[in-house]
């Protein structure tokens, strides 16, 4: 079939978010979340595939920022609402979109390109890696006991409006963002994400409420939840989803949690996306009563290699020649020097000289927040060490202290 592919205009917004519901089963956006999506698209940043008058293809692009190892954060392509109509697929659509998509991010002068999967096996062909996971918790809070921090008691924790607590609550998550690679630095307009409230996205539970922790009147975290009642008979088993939680110390985010737990006629505790290396697991007294589930989260893409892997910090020094393969991206594919020192400052430049390793952009996206080991990669046979010495040297200059993990998603 002969499609067009362009830029959108802004009057071609509902039609290509109609193709976008279409894909996805049919089920129309709830006015608050088609309000929200509309008012933070990026119309010249989105394309669309037109059959006609009719759009067959969608792929948008937000303008984020990325928190990566170092704490910096580092412009990025943030790729959502692909979509292709089910009666043009298997005709190159997507890889139509993919291709102009990555080229008009390379223009944009931005480094990287991230996005969350609806499945898996779609994008690695694109060159993206899986690069963070995220953590699901089923907590049966009734039989699970918390190890308690000193100065816990100390710590002040009060009801508040989601939206009146939201200036609060984004100083907190700004605060904690640095820390925490794979983290989006929120830009104007996203404040609106954590609160959106469709009465639809509830589970049948509350409308979302909100606690915050104080210590010295300052707050120092807060937790956003729903609360579904329920009842075995006479006896209350009510759920408390939660939907966010930080906190700038230990203290305050023991005490969120002991709220959360204590919520009266409720028996379990919900979290549908947590850090894979959540202090909760540390807190709690029985972690085989939190069903815990890990599943991937953000894929990122290195759209300019030298620029992304000159952005962020490594963790110890390092000096090692990588053999890249891209071939969908081609200006990234040769030999690239990466170079580190003591205090993790970075350069990345072409070069000519022997390397020391060799492995494709998807393996890089997959490492360059610090999750995922380049030492793992090679026991899959991705990554193939070409100097002895330069896995095991690159592989630790690339990890990160905290896994990286992306709250929400976008």
């Amino acid at each position: 079939m002969n499609t067009d592919l362009r830029a959108l205009s802004a009057t071609e917004l509902d039609s290509w978010m109609g193709c976008v519901e279409w894909t996805f089963g049919g089920v129309p956006f709830s006015p608050e979340d088609r309000a929200m999506y509309t008012g933070l698209a990026e119309p010249r940043r989105a394309l669309g595939h037109w059959d006609g008058a009719e759009c067959v293809g969608t792929a948008g692009a937000y303008s984020l920022r990325l928190t990566v190892p170092g704490g910096a954060a580092v412009p990025a392509a943030g790729v959502t609402m692909v979509s292709v109509a089910p009666t043009h697929r298997r005709q190159g659509l997507l890889t139509a979109m993919m291709r102009r998509q990555l080229d008009d991010v390379r223009s944009w002068g931005e480094p990287l390109a991230v996005l969350m999967a609806s499945e898996p096996a779609i994008y690695g062909r694109f060159g993206y890696g899986a690069a963070t996971a995220e953590t699901r918790l089923r907590i049966d809070s009734s039989r699970v006991g918390l190890a308690l921090p000193s100065g816990t008691d100390g710590v002040r924790v009060r009801r508040s409006s989601p939206r009146e607590a939201l200036d609060a609550c984004e100083e907190v998550y700004a605060r904690v963002a640095p820390g925490r690679p794979g983290t989006l630095v929120r830009q104007p307009g996203w404040e609106r994400v954590p609160v959106n409230d469709p009465e639809s996205a509830r589970g049948g539970g509350s409308p979302l409420q909100c606690v915050l922790a104080e210590r010295d009147g300052e707050v120092t975290g807060y937790v956003t939840f729903h609360v579904r009642p329920g009842w075995d008979g006479a006896v209350p088993v009510g759920t408390v989803a939660v939907r966010d939680l930080a906190a700038l110390d230990p203290a305050s985010y023991a005490a969120l949690w002991r709220f959360v737990f204590g919520i009266d006629l409720t028996s379990v505790v919900e979290c549908g996306n947590r850090p894979v290396d959540d202090a909760l697991l540390r807190l709690v007294s029985d972690v085989r009563r939190c069903d815990v589930r890990v599943r991937d989260g953000l894929y990122v893409r290195l759209v300019e290699l030298g620029g992304a892997l000159g952005a962020r910090s490594y963790r110890a020094p390092v000096d090692v020649v990588l053999e890249v393969e891209d071939s969908f991206c081609p200006w990234n594919a040769g030999r690239w020097r990466l170079t580190a020192d003591a205090e993790g400052a970075a350069f990345c430049r072409r070069t000519d000289e022997e390397p020391g390793l060799a492995l494709s952009v998807k393996e890089l996206g997959a490492a360059y927040l610090g999750g995922v080991s380049l030492t793992s990669l090679a026991a899959a046979g991705a990554v193939r060490e070409l100097r002895d010495g330069a896995l095991a040297e690159a592989s630790l200059a690339f990890s990160s202290d905290a896994q990286p993990w992306c709250p929400h998603g976008f």
